[in-house]
């Protein structure tokens, strides 16, 4: 059975976006059933509806984080600090080996246009920058899970 960082970008070669691909091949463990994990990540994809905020494989993976250290109960600071805590870690990670979380800086292009969808699409960033960026998100993400 391949690991999870290969199903990941199975999930994207299918179709999934860089945070439903992350959360999806966790959300199981993690008491979520993949079908809501699909739904509740797929606007944060190409930074958050293609604003190129944070990168979508590193919100899926805080979304992990807070399935499996969150709580429900708002006043559980101790909860709160842990989820904080594994996030600050996991970010650092991420920009250490990857430059930056924000998907417009990893990218260089504008995906809000079509100038910039094209550039995306004849530079190959799906293969050059996305999914070595969903393999890494996974990647620490196991580590910190």
């Amino acid at each position: 059975m391949p690991g999870r960082e290969e199903r990941a970008v199975a999930m994207m070669d299918a179709g999934a976006n860089c945070a439903q691909a992350v959360l999806g091949v966790f959300c199981r463990e993690l008491g979520l059933e993949k079908g809501s994990a699909l739904r509740i990540s797929s606007g944060f994809g190409a930074g958050m509806g293609r604003r190129q905020e944070v990168c979508g494989a590193v919100t899926g993976a805080v979304m992990a984080i807070g399935l499996k250290y969150g709580s429900a109960d708002p006043g559980d600071r101790e909860a709160k600090e842990t989820v904080y805590r594994l996030t600050r870690e996991l970010m650092s990670r991420f920009q250490a080996e990857f430059g930056s979380c924000l998907c417009r800086e990893l990218l260089g292009c504008d995906l809000q246009t079509d100038e910039g969808r094209k550039q995306y699409e004849e530079k190959g960033l799906g293969t050059e920058v996305c999914r070595p960026c969903v393999r890494g998100a996974v990647r620490f993400l196991e580590k910190i899970l």
